[in-house]
């Protein structure tokens, strides 16, 4: 009995590349290069992040008249939509019916 479950117990159960008992993959050549690209890479990427290209002194405030002008930029962009100012005579001008022609 002991030694036909050890026997049987090399099978895996249900699918058997899916789920929590499945088959290990075989780990091939292009895995292991396309692994060692990646880290090569992201390496790479991590030596020219450690290395700033402005100082903090530099870079405080460095771009504060283009962010200026930029903002102006868009504000004016926005109000030119704006339709011109009207005074009150304008608006309570249907109210002055007793003006006559001649004065």
């Amino acid at each position: 009995m002991f030694l036909t479950l050890m026997l049987l117990r090399n099978s895996i159960p249900g699918k058997q590349w899916i789920g929590k008992h499945r088959r290990p993959r075989a780990v091939t050549w292009q895995m292991t290069r396309n692994t060692v690209k990646h880290l090569e890479r992201e390496r790479e990427n991590e030596y020219w992040i450690s290395r700033p290209y402005m100082t903090p002194e530099q870079e405080y405030c460095h771009a504060v008249e283009r962010r200026a002008k930029n903002w102006i930029k868009i504000k004016e962009a926005k109000f030119c939509n704006f339709p011109q100012h009207k005074s009150i005579t304008d608006h309570l001008s249907h109210l002055n019916i007793t003006k006559t022609w001649s004065s």
